[in-house]
């Protein structure tokens, strides 16, 4: 399906109080996908003797020295003490996909890869493991989710590893929602609430009505940058990051920093802008990713945010055969080799992908 100018995925998206309808792009898409999500309808612009025994001379054989061979005897040395052993180096590092309340199949693929057993728990040692943001809304248990991220991070820390996770705009929506609900906030083309646009983006009640503070508090810790072993992590595939700073230090503090001040209209914009999408897809996208990494460090970007068989224009069959969904084996790897999808559109009955790295072109 050609797109225009300002329409399909790309085109920010506003859910409005005065026009609070579906983009027609999401009703061409809905017959091939298990929600509507073409992407996200966006807003704009670590033996010896006994004890007290002593030898008497009637205990003692009386021999002559002419009675002996005199045979020399080294000094006794003691034993060699063990070579100092390396420090352990980092485990292998993971990264794990956007998941959108689908807990099965996240587990399903943590297990697949041998990081947790068949009860659930951490087994992956010094193992680094990194969510790329987007918990929530759409599939059916997103606290879940969050629960079993919070725990494992708990259980990989104590086995000399880590689990951490990057912020993604579904936990500012939700965090939003939350907040202000349905406080209007000014999109720049008309009045808006989170509430409204939560809704719209797959917002489930179960989440918001199991939601307690201990997820709050954590969703608002998350970063929103990180860099490992060359590869710069982020949610959104957009050079949005580059408005909230010149270093991932200065970013990440941007962003808590934000949402401590709870100010709606701020939020909003953060939420906007991480909302943003494809800009390492088309031409020039190979220099959008560049700018990061010549701010930020890495030599790769790996995001999630924008599903994989959205970036390959593909999509299943008008049938709605189970079977017929996008075909994703794998993350996508583009923009020159220079940046590496992560969304297998598991909301689209794609993939969760969970993947080591370092990844081969």
């Amino acid at each position: 399906m050609t797109q225009g100018a300002g329409q399909g995925p790309e085109a920010e998206r506003t859910a409005t109080l005065r026009d609070f309808r579906v983009p027609a792009y999401v009703h061409e898409t809905a017959p091939y996908v298990r929600n509507i999500h073409p992407g996200d309808v966006v807003p704009p612009a670590d033996e010896a003797y006994p004890e007290g025994y002593t030898p008497t001379q009637r205990d003692l054989p009386v021999i002559n020295r002419g009675d002996t061979v005199q045979v020399p005897v080294e000094p006794a040395t003691a034993p060699a003490a063990p070579a100092p052993q390396p420090a352990p180096g980092p485990g292998p590092l993971y990264v794990v996909g956007d998941v959108h309340g689908y807990l099965d199949e996240l587990v399903a693929a943590l297990r697949e890869q041998g990081l947790i057993d068949a009860s659930g728990q951490w087994c992956a040692g010094t193992t680094r493991l990194w969510f790329l943001g987007d918990f929530t809304d759409r599939g059916p248990d997103g606290i879940g989710v969050i629960d079993l991220v919070m725990r494992l991070s708990a259980e990989a820390a104590a086995a000399g590893g880590y689990c951490k996770a990057l912020m993604g705009n579904h936990e500012l929506l939700l965090l939003g929602a939350k907040r202000f609900g349905d406080t209007p906030v000014n999109s720049g083309a008309g009045t808006a609430t989170f509430q409204a646009a939560w809704l719209l983006n797959g917002g489930q009640k179960t989440d918001m009505d199991r939601l307690q503070d201990h997820h709050l508090q954590w969703m608002a810790r998350l970063d929103a940058v990180e860099e490992v072993d060359g590869y710069l992590l982020l949610h959104s595939d957009t050079t949005a990051y580059l408005d909230y700073g010149d270093s991932i230090e200065a970013v990440n503090d941007t962003v808590r920093e934000t949402l401590t001040r709870n100010d709606a209209d701020e939020v909003w914009d953060l939420f906007r802008k991480f909302t943003k999408r494809f800009s390492f897809r088309d031409e020039g996208g190979a220099d959008a990713v560049r700018s990061l990494l010549d701010t930020y460090g890495g030599a790769r970007v790996v995001h999630g945010h924008s599903p994989i068989p959205y970036l390959l224009g593909e999509v299943g069959s008008e049938d709605g055969e189970e079977n017929s969904g996008p075909v994703v084996e794998g993350p996508h790897i583009y923009a020159d080799g220079l940046a590496i999808a992560m969304d297998g559109g598991v909301t689209m009955a794609g993939k969760l992908l969970v993947q080591q790295l370092p990844l081969d072109n």
